[in-house]
C-alpha cells in the first residue's frame, strides 16, 4: 500500500506535466543537490544500477531532472514483488540490514526508460537515454553552458529499484567558466531554492567525505532553509579515498553536524572507473566489500552503501507522502474551485453564444453605471478603509482644496496703499473728494473678485480629473480585461461626455464669479458700512484718551476742520502757512514739487507725462485708505464665503450629476448598435489564453483528485 503512495505521487506529477501547466499543489519530492564535484550523477546511477546520465566537465545537468522509479517485476522471475516486501517491512518495522536488495543484473529485457515528451516510445538502450537527455537539454538551453527551469520527466522501469521518486538539480557552482554565463551562481541558486524551499520537498544533500563537512556547498543551502535539518538527509561520497587513518564516523554519529534524518556513506565509481567501462554491478559489490571489511564501518555496514540509501529513501519519501496526503487533497480541491470560479468569471467565448452580444453589451453598460453612481454616492461594495475614494475624493476637492484656496487669496497681494491712493485721486476727478470715494472700493472690489475665477475654474478641472480616475478603476473590471475594444470605446465615450458637460459647467461658474463683480450688494446685511468703517480706523489712528466722553470721538478728528470725519489736508497746512505739504512732501503732489528749490517756477512748468503716487501719506490720505481696506476686506469675505458655497453647487448640478442621470443613456445610444457589437466584443488575446489555461488546469486538477480519491 505505501508504495503506492510513491506512484500516486508520480502519477500526480505526470497529470500536471502531461497537460502543461504549473503544478498548483506542493508535491513531496526528493531534490538532489549538491556541488558539480559532489559525485551526484554517480549516487544516481548507482540508485538506478545503470549509466545514463551525461558526462563530462563543467555543468553537465543543465535542467532539472525528474526521475521516476518503478518497480516491474521481472515476468520471468518469480520472486516476491519488492514493493511489496517494502510494505511488508514497513509494516513490521524490520531492521534495515532485513530490507531487500535489488538485484545486479546488468541487462535485463524489462528494464527501460520513458520520458514525457515522447509518449509511448520505450528506451531499452541506456545509452540512447543519456544521448535523449543531451538533445532535450540543448533544445531549451543551446549548446552554451546555459540552464533552464524547465523539467525533463523520466521514468524508469525496472525490477532492480524501489520505487522512487528524485528531482537531480545542476550543481553549485562559485566562479563562472568558459561560455557560462557571469551570474550562473545565481541562476543555479535561484532555481534551487525553487524545489527546497517547498516544506514538502525532501533534501538529499550529497557531499564528498574526503572534504571538510563545513565547507558543502549542498549542506550549507540545505541548512538555510531547513535550520533544524527535519527533512534533509545527508549522503556522504569518496569515502574509499579518504586519507588513511580518517572516517566519517563522528559525522554519522550526528556529532558535527546533525540531520534529523542522518548520513548514509556510498562508494561511487571514479572517474578512472566509468572511463574504464567498469559496470556499476561490480561497484556495487566493490562498495558492500568496503564497507564491511573497513574496520571503522564494518560494524555498521548494513548501514552504509547505495542499497540501503536506496531503501531509506523509498520509506522516507513514502512516510512523507502519507503524513501530506490529507493535505494534497484539501490544496487540490480548494484550487480546482478556484479555477472553476475563475473560468465561470471569464465566461464562454461570444461565438458560442449566438444573439447574445446585444444582451452582453446592454449589461455591461447597466453595471457600470449603477456602480459609477455608486462609488460618487458612496454606497460601493468595495468601500476602502486605507483610502479616500470615489465621491469622498470630489468633497475633498470642494471643502479642502477649493475652500482653503479661495480663502488663501489675499485682496491686498497684488495692490499696495500707493495703488489705493492713486486710485482714490483718479476717482474724484478734478475736484478734490470730500468724503472717502465708493467708486475706487468698487474698482478694487471688482478686481479682487476676477481673481476668484481662476482657483474655480481649477477646482471643475479637478472634480473632472476625480471623475475620469472613477472611470479609469471601473475599467479594471474582468469583463472590460475581456473586451479590450470595448474598454477603449467606453473610455473614449465617457470621456467624451464628461467634456461636453465641462462646458456649461465653467460657463455657470464663469457666470457666478461675473455676477459678483457686476453688482457690488453694499446693502448686504454681513457688510461693514462706511461710517462704521470711519469709526474704526478713527480709533486705530486716535486712540481715545482715558476719561474721555465716548460720544465726542469721531466727532472732529484732530488735525482736521470743517468737515466732519475727514483729516486736515496739506493744502489746508499751506493756506495756514505751514508749508508742511510742500516744504515736506507730505502729500500727492508734494513728490513733484516739494523738492524743487524755485517752487515758483516748477508751478509754471508742465507735468511729466507719467504721474504716480509717492512719498509718505497724509493723515487725511492714510485715513482714506485704511477705510476702503477694511471696506474691501469685509466685501471679498462675503464674496469668498458666497463663491466657497455657490461653485461646488453649479460643479454637482452640471457635471457631477449629470454623468450620474444621463451617462449610460448616452453610453447606450453610441454603443448599444449592432453594427459595433461585432467589434466591441472581441476578446483580447489574453482573455483566450487565460481561458485555454484554466480549462487545462482544471482538467489535470479534475484527473489529480481522480487520483488522490482512489487512495
Amino acid at each position: 500500500m505505501d508504495s503506492s503512495l510513491i506512484k500516486t505521487i508520480n502519477k500526480l506529477q505526470d497529470a500536471f506535466t502531461t497537460v502543461g501547466v504549473h503544478n498548483p499543489v506542493d508535491l513531496p519530492q526528493i531534490v538532489v543537490i549538491g556541488s558539480q564535484s559532489s559525485g551526484k550523477s554517480s549516487v544516481l546511477e548507482n540508485i538506478v544500477g545503470r549509466d545514463f546520465l551525461p558526462r563530462g566537465t563543467g555543468i553537465v545537468t543543465r535542467r532539472p531532472l525528474v526521475l521516476q522509479l518503478i518497480n516491474r517485476p521481472s515476468a520471468s522471475s518469480e520472486s516476491p514483488n519488492p514493493d511489496t516486501a517494502a510494505e511488508s517491512e514497513a509494516g513490521d518495522d524490520k531492521k534495515p540490514d532485513e530490507l531487500p536488495v535489488p538485484a545486479k543484473s546488468e541487462e535485463s529485457p524489462d528494464e527501460w526508460g520513458e520520458f514525457l515528451h515522447k509518449p509511448g516510445v520505450k528506451f531499452h538502450d541506456f545509452g540512447k537515454i543519456r544521448d535523449e537527455i543531451v538533445r532535450e537539454t540543448e533544445a531549451k538551453t543551446g549548446r552554451n553552458a546555459g540552464i533552464s527551469s524547465i523539467p525533463i520527466n523520466l521514468r524508469i522501469f525496472s525490477p532492480n529499484v524501489l520505487t522512487l521518486t528524485l528531482v537531480d538539480l545542476p550543481g553549485l557552482t562559485k566562479v563562472p567558466v568558459g561560455d557560462q554565463p557571469k551570474d550562473i551562481e545565481k541562476q543555479i541558486r535561484d532555481m534551487i531554492a525553487k524545489y527546497i524551499l517547498k516544506p514538502n520537498a525532501i533534501i538529499l544533500a550529497v557531499t564528498a567525505g574526503n572534504t571538510d563537512l563545513a565547507n558543502s556547498d549542498g549542506l550549507k543551502f540545505a541548512r538555510e532553509v531547513d535550520p533544524e535539518g527535519s527533512r534533509t538527509i545527508g549522503v556522504l561520497t569518496k569515502i574509499d579515498l579518504m586519507d588513511q587513518g580518517t572516517d566519517v564516523v563522528d559525522i554519522l554519529a550526528g556529532r558535527v553536524i546533525p540531520l534529523r534524518l542522518g548520513y548514509v556513506p556510498v562508494v561511487n565509481r571514479g572517474q578512472r572507473d566509468i572511463e574504464a567501462g567498469k559496470r556499476i554491478s561490480a561497484a556495487l559489490e566493490y562498495e558492500k566489500s568496503f564497507f564491511e571489511n573497513h574496520p571503522s564501518y564494518r560494524s555498521k555496514a548494513q548501514y552504509c552503501g547505495t542499497p540501503f540509501l536506496a531503501r531509506k529513501l523509498n520509506m522516507i519519501l513514502m512516510h512523507h507522502i502519507r503524513n501530506t496526503l490529507p493535505e494534497i487533497k484539501a490544496k487540490i480541491q480548494a484550487a480546482l474551485a478556484k479555477y472553476q470560479a475563475e473560468l465561470a468569471s471569464i465566461g464562454d467565448p461570444m461565438d458560442e453564444q449566438p444573439g447574445q452580444q446585444a444582451n452582453v453589451v446592454l449589461n455591461i453598460v447597466t453595471e457600470f453605471c449603477s456602480e459609477f453612481r455608486s462609488v460618487i454616492e458612496g454606497h460601493s461594495h468595495d468601500l476602502s478603509s486605507y483610502e479616500l475614494s470615489g465621491g469622498a475624493r470630489i468633497s475633498f476637492v470642494f471643502h479642502e482644496l477649493y475652500s482653503n484656496g479661495i480663502k488663501a487669496v489675499d485682496p491686498f497681494d497684488h495692490i499696495k496703499d500707493a495703488d489705493i491712493r492713486t486710485l482714490l485721486y483718479n476717482s474724484s476727478g478734478s475736484s478734490p473728494a470730500l468724503f472717502v470715494a465708493t467708486s475706487a472700493f468698487e474698482v478694487i472690489v471688482k478686481q479682487q473678485i476676477r481673481r476668484l475665477e481662476d482657483p474655480s475654474l481649477k477646482c471643475v478641472s479637478l472634480t473632472y480629473d476625480e471623475l475620469v480616475r472613477i472611470v479609469a478603476q471601473l475599467l479594471q473590471k474582468p469583463f472590460f480585461k475581456r473586451f479590450p475594444s470595448l474598454k477603449e470605446r467606453f473610455y473614449s465615450q465617457v470621456l467624451g461626455f464628461l467634456k461636453q458637460a465641462m462646458v456649461p459647467t465653467n460657463k455657470l461658474v464663469q457666470d457666478l464669479i461675473s455676477m459678483e463683480g457686476v453688482y457690488v450688494n453694499t446693502a448686504h446685511p454681513d457688510f461693514l458700512n462706511g461710517h462704521k468703517a470711519i469709526a474704526i480706523v478713527n480709533e486705530r489712528m486716535n486712540p481715545r484718551p482715558a476719561g474721555t466722553d465716548p460720544r465726542a470721538v469721531g466727532a472732529v478728528p484732530a488735525g482736521s476742520r470743517g468737515t466732519p470725519n475727514m483729516p486736515r489736508s496739506s493744502a489746508d497746512e499751506d493756506l495756514a502757512g505751514t508749508g508742511g505739504g510742500a516744504a515736506n512732501g507730505g502729500g500727492f503732489f508734494g513728490s513733484f514739487f516739494g523738492k524743487n528749490k524755485r517752487a515758483k517756477q516748477a508751478l509754471m512748468e508742465p507735468p511729466p507725462p507719467v504721474l504716480k503716487a509717492s512719498g509718505t501719506l497724509s493723515e487725511r490720505e492714510q485715513m482714506e485708505t485704511e477705510v476702503i481696506k477694511l471696506l474691501i476686506n469685509s466685501y471679498f469675505n462675503i464674496v469668498k464665503r458666497t463663491v466657497i458655497d455657490m461653485v461646488p453647487k453649479a460643479i454637482m448640478l452640471n457635471l457631477v450629476n449629470r454623468a450620474k442621470d444621463e451617462l449610460q443613456r448616452a453610453l447606450l445610444a453610441e454603443l448599444y448598435k449592432a453594427d459595433v457589437l461585432d467589434d466591441l466584443l472581441k476578446e483580447s488575446d489574453f482573455t483566450v489564453q487565460r481561458r485555454r489555461e484554466c480549462k487545462k488546469m482544471i482538467e489535470a486538477l479534475q484527473k489529480a483528485d481522480e487520483i488522490v480519491a482512489s487512495v
